[in-house]
């Protein structure tokens, strides 16, 4: 049986007041995690804000309040991905640029081969090509971001003497790695280890 002065006390207490920011993080995370499994069972043309705000347990308005279309919540729901997985962390400088290369390529090819990642990318890539402003988006906070990875690896190769000092590395790396895009985006043939390791010597060879 409480007393009086407990009843006072309980009463005078204070109330946590719920953390709105994390409430709001957490909503966000939802629908960032929604969209990548969605696209991945329905595909692009499939994907609706509907679809992702159901399975993330919101309503639209939250979504529309973030992002203004599936494809902005799809690209950032890839570059978290991206980020939180380390694939922008850069290329290792062992000393030797044909064995550094050839580990990343073969590393790029076994993400670009597997299923969650390759459905959403495959997903941004296509749209992006009917839809300019995404596309400049695309290129700005994934691809060049990517190509700096491989741009300042050679540059360290290039102050060691191992490539030519005039060599422009930005079309060096997209000489390396445009094929390697081109197979991926059309089937035009298998991400082997052996297709990656002869893209990056035949790519030596015209850098030295």
């Amino acid at each position: 049986m409480s007393t009086p002065q407990a009843a006072r006390t309980a009463k005078a207490a204070p109330t946590k007041t719920p953390d709105a920011s994390r409430r709001s993080q957490r909503s966000r995370q939802a629908i960032l995690d929604a969209s990548m499994e969605l696209v991945g069972e329905v595909g692009y043309n499939r994907l609706t804000i509907e679809a992702i705000a159901s399975r993330a347990g919101v309503g639209k308005q939250t979504i529309y309040r973030w992002w203004s279309s599936k494809a902005a919540v799809l690209l950032d729901a890839f570059l978290s991905v991206v980020h939180d997985n380390g694939y922008d962390n850069g290329i290792p400088d062992t000393g030797d640029l044909e064995a550094d290369l050839k580990a990343v390529l073969r590393a790029t090819a076994d993400e670009f081969t597997d299923a969650g990642f390759e459905a959403p990318y495959r997903a941004l890539a296509v749209a992006g090509a009917a839809d300019a402003e995404l596309a400049q988006e695309f290129v700005e906070r994934l691809q060049e971001p990517g190509l700096e990875v491989y741009i300042r690896r050679l540059r360290l190769a290039q102050e060691a003497g191992q490539i030519a000092e005039d060599l422009d590395l930005h079309l060096a790396v997209e000489l390396l790695l445009s094929p390697f895009q081109q197979r991926w985006l059309t089937r035009s043939g298998p991400l082997t280890y052996e297709f990656t390791d002869r893209l990056v010597e035949m790519a030596l060879r015209a850098f030295r």
